[in-house]
């Protein structure tokens, strides 16, 4: 089979779900004979927030001071530029995992640049701004082909959209996550202040849609019962807003009586470089991720690689992907049922039950089948004449 030049857009160089995706993806592309490279925008000069085993392109980018619209229109701009140049478009497959990418490609596409493009739908958000929803729309709408990380997604858009979309799944690197302990281990501990514990992980920072609200009624109620718990929140680079939310979570935190910094009753640790979010995972007692709309929930099958249990949401995507014994299934608006999976998970024969089925669940979820999946919607898709510059 002819190898495809295959250029990956996504939003951000930081560490989200969505940009870690891209760079597996293409990786395992990479590795099956293709030439994928992955694009972003990077307004900090800096680069990706981790060094990748294929290609990437830091696209050039303006920093930006104003609303959300003004940010997302600011890096639609930064990949037209970016493409305008003929040598910059030399690809034969154009792939956007998110609705910057996916304008920027749309835009394209009428101008008659490039034939047309991919579109991977991880999931869709609700922006009460008509402008970000007619773009979230449009990035959807006018791609030629679709593709969804889990049903949920898929079955969304053929109800919303009439469309019809591939489901390419997720994985996870073994080579990179796994419960073996490092030397990393006890100095990831000490930076942080982690004690005893149990140590809860939540991944994905302040943000509504990662029920962070739920997260911590639930940890506060755990804490009653073990005065030495810690919660530990990490991540949360992102393009959107969350001030309103964080304020209400640290309005929470103040009522519980829960102290924010090293050591302290709940650590925020930022975003962490991939390199040493395995020692976090195998530090944590348990992975917190009672989500309320997640395209996959890619943290999960790191935190079982690494023999980390795993609370999760009792719907979609997770009951897709899941067994009922891989993890604790809980209503997210439940703070007590939070908080109960959060002890169960610290009970020896549930913890070794769900530690043996995480890791079981996470060996047969690769990033080479998950490129593999996309062959057919890339061959369909790639160039088949030259269009002029």
């Amino acid at each position: 089979m002819k190898a495809l030049r295959i250029a990956i857009l996504t939003h951000s160089t930081n560490p989200r779900g969505g940009v870690a995706h891209c760079l597996a993806l293409a990786e395992a592309l990479c590795a099956l004979g293709h030439e994928a490279v992955v694009h972003a925008p990077d307004p900090s000069g800096r680069g990706f927030f981790r060094a990748a085993a294929c290609p990437t392109v830091a696209v050039t980018a303006r920093p930006v001071a104003g609303s959300t619209v003004d940010l997302v229109r600011a890096r639609i701009d930064d990949y037209l530029r970016h493409f305008e140049d003929a040598a910059a478009r030399d690809f034969e497959v154009f792939h956007a995992h998110d609705g910057i990418g996916g304008n920027a490609l749309a835009t394209l596409t009428q101008r008659r640049l490039i034939p047309g493009f991919v579109r991977t739908v991880h999931h869709v958000d609700h922006f009460a701004d008509p402008v970000l929803a007619d773009w979230q729309t449009r990035s959807i709408r006018e791609a030629r082909r679709l593709l969804c990380v889990s049903r949920l997604w898929a079955d969304w858009i053929r109800n919303e959209i009439g469309a019809d979309a591939e489901i390419v799944g997720n994985g996870v690197d073994l080579s990179i996550y796994g419960d073996a302990p490092t030397g990393a281990d006890a100095a990831l501990r000490a930076r942080w202040g982690l004690g005893p514990g149990p140590v809860v992980l939540s991944v994905g920072g302040f943000e509504a849609r990662k029920n962070t609200l739920g997260i911590i009624a639930g940890f506060a109620r755990l804490r009653a019962r073990f005065p030495s718990a810690q919660l530990v929140i990490a991540g949360g680079a992102s393009l959107l807003d969350h001030a309103a939310y964080r304020a209400r979570c640290q309005a929470a935190l103040d009522s519980e009586e829960l102290t924010v910094g090293r050591g302290a009753a709940l650590i925020e640790t930022g975003p962490v470089p991939q390199a040493e979010m395995p020692a976090l995972y195998r530090a944590a007692d348990l992975l917190a991720f009672p989500s309320w709309t997640e395209g996959f929930g890619l943290c999960v099958l790191e935190a079982m690689a690494c023999g980390t249990p795993a609370i999760v949401s009792d719907r979609p995507p997770f009951t897709a992907y899941l067994a009922p014994a891989d993890a604790l299934f809980v209503d997210p608006a439940d703070p007590d049922a939070i908080a109960d999976a959060m002890a169960a998970a610290l009970v020896p024969q549930i913890r070794a039950r769900l530690r043996a089925a995480g890791r079981g669940r996470a060996a047969a979820l690769s990033w080479r089948a998950c490129a593999e999946r996309h062959d057919a919607t890339y061959r369909a898709c790639a160039r088949r004449a030259p269009i002029p510059a």
